[in-house]
Formats: structure tokens, C-alpha cells, sequence
């Protein structure tokens, strides 16, 4: 999977082939890597999509492996909690009326936010393991 943030998109890949593409709305603060919790800010690098949960607050989850090593050591550093729980998800729960709206601005707290129609198709065709590649 290949995130690109500056063409708010998603795309399911095997390989170089393109398989499918979405639009994805990210944190309020898109620019630039999460450092700390609270940024709003979308991690930048490559991560696992370790498990999905479907009694998310909003509708199906999957959850990225942020922070990993290189994230943990540069919060230590600068002496912040670098956060977590960072997800791909769809609408917020009783609200996928509005993705219309939604869609169209970032207004996740760090999160990846797709409607929920395209949040089914990657649900139905992603498997925990799969690598994410997230570029600014």
C-alpha cells in the first residue's frame, strides 16, 4: 500500500502494478512527519498494518504500526510522547452521510479518513501484515 499525502491519495499495489486508488483526507496539520502526540500531524515512512478493528469509533479501523523504532527514539529526544493510534478508518460513526463534505478538507487527529464505501474495499481487500508506505 502506498500513501501519497500531497495527492491525498491511497493506492493498493501489488508490486509496481496499480491495483486501486482513493481519495484520503489526513491530520489537521498534513505537512510534514507526526513527531509528538497532539501534532495532528499523519506519520511520513513505512509501517505495518498490524490489525483491524471494526468496533471503531468510526467505521472499521486499521490500525498503522506508528510509532516504530526511529519514531520512539526521536520523541525520547526532544522529550515528547510521540502518540499512536493512528488508523485508517472511514467516517466517523452515524456521520457517513456528510463525506461528501468530509472528504474535501484534513480533519482527522493524525488519522487517514476515507468514505466508507472506499474504507469497505480496502476493509475487504487489505490483510494485517500488509506493508504501508506513507510519503509526504
Amino acid at each position: 500500500m502506498l500513501v501519497i499525502k500531497h495527492e491525498n491519495k491511497l493506492q493498493l499495489r501489488a508490486g509496481d502494478k496499480l491495483i486501486q486508488e482513493f481519495h484520503v483526507v489526513f491530520g489537521k496539520h498534513a505537512i510534514g512527519h507526526k513527531r509528538q502526540e497532539g501534532d495532528k500531524k499523519t506519520p511520513e515512512g513505512r509501517y505495518v498494518l498490524d490489525y483491524k478493528k471494526a468496533d471503531s469509533a468510526f467505521y472499521k479501523a486499521i490500525h498503522i504500526s506508528y510509532p516504530n523504532a526511529e519514531d520512539r527514539s526521536q520523541a525520547k529526544a526532544q522529550g515528547v510522547n510521540p502518540g499512536g493510534q493512528v488508523m485508517i478508518h472511514g467516517q466517523k460513526n452515524g456521520w457517513g452521510w456528510l463525506s461528501f463534505i468530509n472528504q474535501q478538507f484534513n480533519w482527522t487527529n493524525g488519522c487517514i479518513a476515507l468514505s466508507n464505501a472506499d474504507m469497505q474495499q480496502v476493509w475487504d481487500k487489505v490483510a494485517p501484515g500488509t506493508v504501508i508506505e506513507i510519503k509526504p
